[in-house]
């Protein structure tokens, strides 16, 4: 399993970041209790880039949503 290096609340999605195996990468997983997604990124893209992460991530998942209702 690896090692949870920081968790947050992008409202009520629930974002964990974890080491993997390669020590450039890092594991996003993403909760909101209904949608559940995972990815990696570079340590340069999370470092330089979280706020447009974190965009990305929440403009999916209201998209995710909106079509559900739909």
């Amino acid at each position: 399993m690896s090692k949870e290096t920081e968790s947050y609340k992008l409202g009520n999605i629930r974002v964990i970041i974890s080491e993997t195996d390669d020590p450039a990468r890092l594991h996003i997983d993403c909760n909101d209790g209904v949608y559940h997604s995972e990815f990696t990124v570079s340590r340069y893209e999370y470092q330089y880039y979280k706020r447009h992460l974190n965009q990305r991530i929440s403009t999916a998942y209201k998209k995710q949503h909106e079509s559900a209702d739909s």
